[in-house]
């Protein structure tokens, strides 16, 4: 496995835990992004989701490239965020909800996702 990679152990993927993030995480808003977190004590693992409404961006190609930029961002960034979730043995769910009516460039997004994570970084 390449440790750069987002296998699907690292995806958000139960309902309930889904459910879970919505109801009671906490959110916040770095564009162009809104983020919402959960944190639980338990065995460390960051689990991400990443969403681009229909709303937005009516055609799926468009709706497919932006979540792959931010998917790409967040696996060339989590490193940091892995580590200080391991060393204080908690369990991390994310969701990245891309709320803007552009195509944003990649770096954008980049600097979105790394501004995120600083954020989740200082908070936890």
């Amino acid at each position: 496995m390449k440790p750069n990679g987002l296998p699907s152990a690292e995806r958000l993927r139960s309902l309930t835990a889904i459910r879970r993030l919505f109801t009671d995480g906490d959110a916040g808003f770095a564009y162009p992004f809104r983020y919402i977190v959960y944190v639980e004590q338990g065995a460390p693992s960051v689990e991400v989701l990443c969403s681009v409404p229909k709303r937005y961006h009516k055609r799926a190609n468009r709706r497919n490239v932006l979540r792959r930029r931010t998917k790409e961002a967040y696996r060339l960034h989590k490193q940091s965020l892995q580590e200080r979730v391991a060393e204080r043995g908690i369990s991390m769910d994310v969701a990245f909800i891309y709320s803007s009516k552009e195509v944003l460039p990649y770096k954008t997004i980049e600097n979105a996702v790394e501004r995120v994570l600083a954020e989740l970084l200082s908070r936890y």
